[in-house]
């Protein structure tokens, strides 16, 4: 019984992640067929055709059109269509609010030249001697960093996320020297607070002493290089 129970909890264990993943991008992939199949004319719908529903076709067809979409805006006529529609929408005091927020959010975690959540880090967080894992997002500026900058010094907006939903959580400003950076990237740090500290990435602190020395060894030979 002893064998067997390990057996099928070894089981679980490679089985869930792989059927709870399936079940995700199915689950993804049926919800915007609902939306976009619909919209086919039934001459170009292949469902009219065939005797079974084809999977995916709905989004295909949304990959092409936000491509497409893109696509137009790059030259100077779609620009122009983009300022047009955005001009109303800012008229809109409800509505401009929401997608400004959501424009500035997406363009921020999609950009290329971002460094927005690349750093792990822990901070004494409720308080002194407990230790919570943050998020890295870049040095505070504006009016906050203006306003505590004399008490504080450099301060970092950090993410604050909860166990076991990561999306949810607290935005904080820290001290840039209270805040314990961690080598560990961003994905371990989300699978630690997921599985509330069960599942922790694996960590050769001789490894990393050494990387470390290389480091410096090689940034001394730069700097006696430019000497």
């Amino acid at each position: 019984m002893h064998r067997l129970r390990t057996y099928f909890f070894t089981g679980f264990i490679v089985c869930a992640p792989l059927v709870i993943t399936i079940w995700l991008i199915w689950s993804f992939v049926g919800w915007v067929d609902s939306w976009v199949v619909p919209y086919i004319p039934s001459t170009y719908n292949p469902d009219t055709y065939v005797p079974f529903r084809v999977p995916g076709l709905g989004l295909i067809i949304g990959l092409v059109l936000i491509t497409l979409v893109g696509f137009l805006t790059a030259n100077i006529i779609g620009r122009k269509i983009v300022q047009t529609g955005e001009f109303i929408v800012g008229r809109m005091p409800l509505v401009r609010s929401i997608y400004n927020g959501l424009k500035q959010i997406l363009e921020t975690v999609l950009s290329d030249k971002s460094n927005t959540f690349q750093k792990v880090g822990l901070i004494e967080y409720p308080r002194k001697g407990l230790y919570a894992l943050v998020f890295m997002a870049t040095e505070t500026g504006g009016e906050v960093q203006a306003k505590v900058g004399d008490a504080a010094g450099q301060t970092v907006a950090v993410f604050l996320p909860t166990t076991p939903n990561p999306t949810s959580g607290f935005l904080l400003f820290v001290p840039k020297t209270d805040i314990i950076e961690l080598s560990m990237s961003v994905e371990e740090g989300a699978k630690l607070v997921i599985s509330a500290g069960l599942v922790s990435p694996e960590y050769d602190a001789t490894t990393q002493r050494l990387a470390a020395e290389a480091r410096q060894k090689a940034e001394q030979d730069r700097r006696t290089a430019v000497e």
